[in-house]
């Protein structure tokens, strides 16, 4: 294509969005909320996905044994959890490094509470920490351990504990965002499409008499369509850069707000360069698309030449 011809199909373009001003400004407005929703799940989506990663990486599962389980017992025990495949790390914690911890976690109270409570006296089991490869195979894992006791006549495991409740909402929260995300940005973006698509009939009602001209002299089906696919174009990369704009915006005074904050300092959010230009670059592609689509279906449908 020539370039003549490549700058006149965007000069018509151009002067295609001025002619249905209002048209135009509904069909980038439509656009321009409809990816803000978008952009909101997005950074919603990234940020649940990025506090399910800080949680997953301090998931595990905690082995109790019975307070009278021998040393010898423990260590088989242990040789047994770590022939798991899904099994990333075993850490035997003795019952007297469990007994400080306690200690430590009850404060200066339990301090004094706990006096007393050593060696013999000692009331805790003997325990491990279990890391998996995968958290989202955490349960799987804390079944074959719990299965242990199926060959062992002593029953040597107590408890098996991994926080099931926790981490089965925290799975279902994230799928939850995902999903409704999903299904309202399908239906602003049907809206989008038809406002656009709307806008082009309306440019190509009002030129049809033009167009025919055009078609009398010679001007093939292309040569006609070209410049409302690039208004299309235009439509949709207004309405996505000023919605990335407010969006991206919007998100650095959050997080700005929220780390200065005491009450929200262990929420880490992600940080606006990690969120720019996946969200800022798939909001603009995807306006753009939306856009041209909504070109392409208005032209089929009511573009008769």
């Amino acid at each position: 294509m020539k370039f003549s011809t490549v700058s006149r199909h965007i000069r018509e373009g151009v002067k295609n969005v001025g002619r249905n001003g209002w048209m135009t400004f509904a069909s980038m407005s439509s656009i321009a909320v409809s990816l803000f929703i978008l952009g909101i799940f997005m950074l919603l989506a990234l940020n649940v996905n990025k506090l399910a990663d800080q949680l997953d990486s301090q998931v595990q599962i905690n082995v109790y044994l019975q307070v009278d389980t021998e040393q010898t017992k423990a260590e088989e025990i242990e040789r047994t959890i770590k022939r798991i495949p899904e099994v990333k790390t075993v850490t035997y914690i003795p019952k007297a490094e469990g007994l400080k911890r306690f200690r430590e976690s009850m404060g200066e109270e339990g301090k004094e509470a706990l006096d007393g409570y050593e060696n013999e006296n000692n009331p805790l089991p003997d325990a491990f920490e279990v890391e998996a490869f995968d958290p989202q195979k955490i349960a799987f894992v804390a079944a074959q351990i719990e299965a242990i006791n199926l060959t062992d006549p002593d029953k040597s495991i107590s408890k098996v504990k991994y926080g099931k409740e926790t981490i089965e909402k925290l799975f279902s929260i994230t799928n939850a965002v995902r999903n409704i995300g999903i299904a309202i940005v399908l239906g602003l973006a049907v809206m989008a499409m038809f406002l656009i698509s709307t806008t082009i009939k309306m440019t190509i009602i009002a030129r049809r008499r033009e167009i025919s001209i055009m078609k009398l002299v010679g001007a093939t089906n292309n040569f006609i369509r070209w410049p409302f696919f690039i208004e299309g174009a235009i439509i949709g990369f207004g309405g996505s850069f000023l919605s990335t704009a407010l969006l991206l915006f919007g998100y650095s005074q959050l997080v700005e707000s929220t780390s200065a904050s005491v009450g929200l300092y262990m929420i880490q959010f992600s940080t606006l360069d990690e969120v720019r230009v996946l969200v800022g670059g798939t909001i603009i592609v995807l306006g753009t698309l939306l856009g041209v689509w909504g070109s392409t279906i208005s032209v089929r449908r009511y573009l008769k030449v």
